[in-house]
């Protein structure tokens, strides 16, 4: 029987890939430069594919893209992450409630939570972080909130990783998931709801603090 070859990634996808790891494991910290030509050497590759995943990390608000200064790693502050959170807090809760009452299977939910335990390095925790929220709302039955909740993954992710590299906090973070899974595998939908809003809420409270009197003021 002949095997069917793996598919491989193209150079882009690769390289993208690789600076994504390298950003969300504090290799490359916010503000830091991003050269074309070093990251060309670093991977191996020509500038072209380099170029075009700078530009896509710039599209998932990763990395910033700018005239005179190039481009850099995205700056995260308190202003950044109660953007990215008010977005969450607003659309996710709902999105979830919408997947519980549609009986959406939560498999994926499960297993990203397994690998979230069994994860070794930040960037590992963090795409099981990612995956577990994006398996609660992206079978809500309303595509457009789902595609609305994508944008901001990565952005999401960034935020956690900045934070947990101050602050340690994933161990409370694993604890509030298997709750939220518990009332959802449960068919309460707006006690699931409930509990993954003040999950993202607590969760930038914690981590910048300045961003929730901030948003309180405007």
């Amino acid at each position: 029987m002949t095997s069917v070859p793996t598919p491989i990634p193209s150079r882009t996808q690769f390289v993208q890939e690789g600076i994504k790891h390298r950003i969300l494991t504090g290799q490359l910290t916010p503000g830091q430069a991003l050269v074309e030509t070093e990251l060309a050497a670093q991977f191996g590759v020509s500038k072209t594919p380099v170029r075009e995943a700078l530009k896509t990390l710039a599209g998932t608000g990763l990395v910033v893209m700018n005239q005179y200064k190039g481009v850099t790693v995205r700056m995260v502050d308190a202003d950044m992450a109660r953007e990215v959170y008010d977005v969450r807090l607003l659309l996710e809760p709902e999105a979830l409630r919408r997947s519980v009452r549609l009986g959406t299977s939560l498999d994926t939910a499960r297993e990203a939570l397994e690998r979230a335990d069994a994860a070794t390095d930040t960037a590992q925790r963090s795409l099981a972080n990612r995956e577990f929220h994006r398996s609660l709302y992206v079978r809500c039955g309303n595509p457009l909130l789902g595609r609305m909740l994508d944008e901001v993954r990565d952005q999401a992710a960034l935020v956690s990783a900045v934070a947990w590299a101050a602050n340690p906090s994933w161990e409370r973070e694993a604890t509030e998931h298997r709750e939220i899974l518990r009332l959802a595998l449960e068919g309460d939908s707006d006690g699931a709801a409930r509990a993954l809003h003040s999950h993202i809420a607590s969760f930038v409270q914690r981590a910048f603090p300045e961003a929730q009197g901030k948003g309180e003021q405007e």
